[in-house]
């Protein structure tokens, strides 16, 4: 039995403190985790079982962690080493922590349309733990979609197209020096170094996910900017409807911050939005960045 297995037959009979369980929080993505103090580091079984979650659900959640930046760097570095982000301010004294942040007084949000992080880099991000600082009264969620899901719902005919497609995906756009969100000022403070966003990279649009073996699509609404070879009105063609399908509601689920949650998500398998219902309220959010491999 796999230690995921395990922990989800012990989820309605195991007492209080009598070990961690996993629970789906809808039926493609997510799962909470219970039974865990992320402060400390974790056991082989531990740490086996969280990775074994966040390679099957896509994204796992933790209630109720109390961390030190210290602490929350070394739980990352479980999973792998820690890329630092060039593009948000970080913690200061620990530059593996990127700020994610919005003050009351402020209309834009980071991260509010579909996307998955780095993927404009040519060795894009394992994961990302997201740890919540200071949350608003009500609203400030965060969804997820499953690219697995979304893939498996396709015809066989129309994976056959997609199978030998590469997107060409890039920061440019979004961080870059001429980008919207740099002449805007929307996010001034907030989005740094926009001379460092001349990076493009090409991927495949079909990727085989390289814990769980499962096929997953890895285009995404911010960052791809289209098909390798193909014009701009045939990508925005292909691209459009995929999209469309891989956005639908029964794909995803929706996650309620409270402070102290942390949500741990899979770059390579998942989506994610940050909603952006929170107008006069504050909302810091401290995100650490696992570093990937090369996706084929």
């Amino acid at each position: 039995m796999s230690h995921l297995a395990y922990a989800e037959t012990r989820r309605a009979s195991a007492p209080f403190g009598a070990g961690p369980t996993v629970v789906p929080v809808s039926p493609h993505v997510g799962a909470e985790i219970d039974g865990i103090d992320l402060s400390r580091p974790l056991d082989p079984a531990a740490r086996d079982l969280v990775a074994e979650a966040l390679a099957t659900r896509g994204v796992v959640f933790f209630r109720d962690q109390d961390l030190t930046p210290e602490q929350h760097v070394a739980f990352a570095e479980q999973f792998g080493p820690i890329n630092v982000n060039r593009f948000f301010r970080a913690v200061d004294g620990h530059p593996q922590i990127a700020e994610v942040r919005k003050e009351a007084d402020q209309r834009a949000a980071i991260g509010s349309q579909w996307h998955t992080d780095h993927s404009y880099d040519r060795i894009p991000a394992k994961g990302s733990v997201l740890y919540a600082r200071e949350v608003p009264p009500v609203g400030g969620d965060t969804l997820f979609a499953s690219m697995v899901a979304a893939y498996d719902a396709l015809s066989p005919a129309f994976k056959a197209v997609l199978e030998p497609l590469r997107a060409v995906h890039s920061s440019r756009h979004v961080f870059g020096e001429t980008s919207r969100t740099v002449r805007s000022g929307a996010l001034e403070g907030r989005i740094l170094n926009p001379e460092l966003a001349t990076q493009d990279a090409v991927h495949p649009v079909v990727i085989t996910h390289p814990e769980s073996g499962r096929r997953a699509l890895y285009v995404n609404p911010n960052f791809t900017l289209g098909i390798e070879g193909w014009s701009e009105k045939e990508s925005a063609a292909l691209l459009g409807f995929l999209y469309e399908h891989a956005r639908q509601p029964e794909f995803s689920c929706r996650f309620q911050w409270r402070e102290g949650s942390i949500a741990f998500w899979d770059n390579r398998a998942t989506w994610h939005l940050a909603l952006n219902d929170y107008h006069g309220h504050r909302r810091l959010m401290h995100r650490i960045t696992i570093e990937g491999s090369a996706l084929s």
